[in-house]
């Protein structure tokens, strides 16, 4: 059989080895006594002896994988800092874009603050976060995100394609209709952009006021496709946004 390569490698499932187990605790026991909290022989932590685990690929495994799509697969912030440093939003997270042969998704991760982490192992966990949440829009350990079963078995148990008593009549089922693109922007699109406007130090007007003058409809009115294809193209114009509204506001004073 042909190995597979590229994107259809993002596809392919985990093995056992590459899967690592993530502790998760409910508040009370994530803040429970130091005496409380056993050596797990799970995930090698220390925490409260009654948390459950969740399977997760690590980032070594996942960069692996990357490497193996694509040699020359890259991430990027999705905005910048003055210092032209990796832009964290309010909540100390980050929205990345992930590129694997040629193609862009977007990702964002995020990480819990402790007073026992050493300094820049948060950010650490949150790049990671966000090239795991990234990498999933490719299928890439996608089985693990899932909670419930992703795909039926092909080949069902004989007994159960046995029918004692078959209808008379057989119905047609409906045809399977696509999924449908909504027409107008989704809530998340609209959550991306005002983060994305907050970063640019400029208010939702100034965005509506520059696609009106380079005609193209305002938020109220955006297609899903077309705030789709703004997010991914902020970079090239985000700066034209806001010598726009500078120069207005200038005007108005």
């Amino acid at each position: 059989m042909e190995s597979k390569t590229g994107l259809d490698l993002l596809r392919e499932p985990f093995s056992e080895a590459q899967i690592s187990k993530l502790p998760k605790g409910t508040k009370a026991q994530n803040q429970c006594q130091a005496s409380e909290k056993i050596n797990c022989t799970v995930c090698g932590g220390w925490h409260h002896p009654n948390v459950i685990h969740l399977d997760y690929v690590g980032h070594a495994a996942l960069t692996d994988r990357l490497l193996d799509a694509d040699p020359l697969w890259t991430w990027e912030p999705f905005a910048v800092s003055e210092e032209g440093l990796p832009a964290f939003d309010k909540s100390g997270g980050l929205w990345i874009r992930l590129t694997v042969c040629g193609h862009t998704r977007l990702g964002y991760g995020h990480a819990a603050s402790s007073e026992y982490k050493d300094i820049g192992s948060r950010e650490k966990e949150v790049i990671g976060d966000a090239l795991r949440n990234a990498a999933m829009r490719f299928g890439a350990a996608l089985d693990l995100w899932h909670k419930g079963k992703l795909h039926i078995d092909d080949h069902e148990d004989e007994d159960t394609k046995k029918d004692k008593n078959p209808p008379e009549k057989t119905t047609t089922p409906p045809p399977v209709q696509k999924e449908d693109i909504p027409d107008f922007m989704s809530t998340a699109q609209g959550r991306i952009i005002d983060g994305l406007l907050k970063t640019l130090e400029v208010p939702e007007e100034a965005l509506n006021m520059w696609l009106v003058s380079v005609k193209k409809p305002d938020l109220t009115k955006m297609s899903f496709e077309e705030a789709k294809t703004m997010i991914e193209k902020w970079n090239e114009f985000s700066s034209k946004v806001k010598v726009f509204w500078m120069n207005n506001k200038n005007k108005g004073e």
